[in-house]
């Protein structure tokens, strides 16, 4: 007779374990399907493309970002980590997958950035510290949706930990009706699964992230395939600003 909950990691963990093991993304468990999605370097896969998303670029076009400390999650090959690099931010970039960091690694070392690669789970990696931080960006391009609904909680208390005050969240995720499962997040427990990652309104969006201070929220702009930026239109981008600091 186990008797095993006694906090609410236990009761992540819990909730973690009803989706079936196929249908992990998002913790240690998750890096061997990583693996196998970026073990061939050659598929049509839009975002394997050497290119930083075009919101993120028109970010710092505009100044709606400056340099500074940036943490990339869930940074697969590091197309926009190096991105952040080269315009001169100290990145951190986090992924599950080991094969995604060895391909980012190399693609580093060619272009002569200095990022720092962790692997592993972002939550725990954060809870434990092992982050440096606070960061004046932390950019997510296509981790969030693979989350279920309670590790949304996870995701808010990483940006609590490791978001600077004045610091901002730049996020890209399948928006509904373009892409991604629209089912209730209750019925994704039922069925142990989230159906390929989850769509979100921009009102989600908006309710999730109330404690931020919205900037900019809009489809992604499709880009030609000779542009020098990645863009797809079945996302939304969002920008949100943590409130700075209250002096004392």
């Amino acid at each position: 007779m186990d008797r095993n909950i006694r906090s609410v990691e236990d009761v992540f963990s819990l909730l973690d374990g009803l989706f079936a093991p196929e249908a992990d993304r998002w913790t240690a468990d998750g890096a061997q399907w990583w693996d196998g999605f970026y073990a061939d370097r050659a598929k049509p896969v839009p975002f394997f493309v050497a290119k930083p998303d075009e919101n993120l670029a028109s970010y710092l076009d505009r100044g709606l970002i400056t340099p500074g400390r940036a943490l990339d999650l869930g940074c697969g090959p590091g197309r926009n980590a190096l991105h952040l690099a080269a315009l001169g931010f100290e990145v951190d970039a986090v992924d599950l997958s080991p094969a995604a960091l060895a391909w980012a690694g190399e693609r580093a070392r060619e272009a002569g950035a200095a990022i720092r690669f962790h692997r592993g789970d972002a939550f725990a990696l954060a809870a434990s510290g092992a982050l440096g931080g606070p960061y004046d960006l932390v950019y997510d391009s296509g981790c969030f949706h693979h989350l279920p609904p309670h590790r949304r909680v996870s995701y808010l208390a990483l940006l609590e930990r490791v978001l600077a005050p004045g610091g901002h969240l730049g996020l890209t995720c399948f928006a509904s009706g373009a892409m991604g499962s629209e089912l209730p997040d209750a019925e994704h427990y039922r069925r142990g699964g989230l159906g390929g990652g989850l769509a979100y309104t921009p009102e989600s969006l908006r309710w999730i992230f109330s404690g931020l201070r919205e900037r900019e929220l809009r489809r992604m702009r499709a880009q030609a395939e000779d542009s020098a930026r990645f863009g797809e239109s079945f996302l939304w981008t969002a920008l949100f600003r943590r409130p700075a600091s209250t002096p004392a």
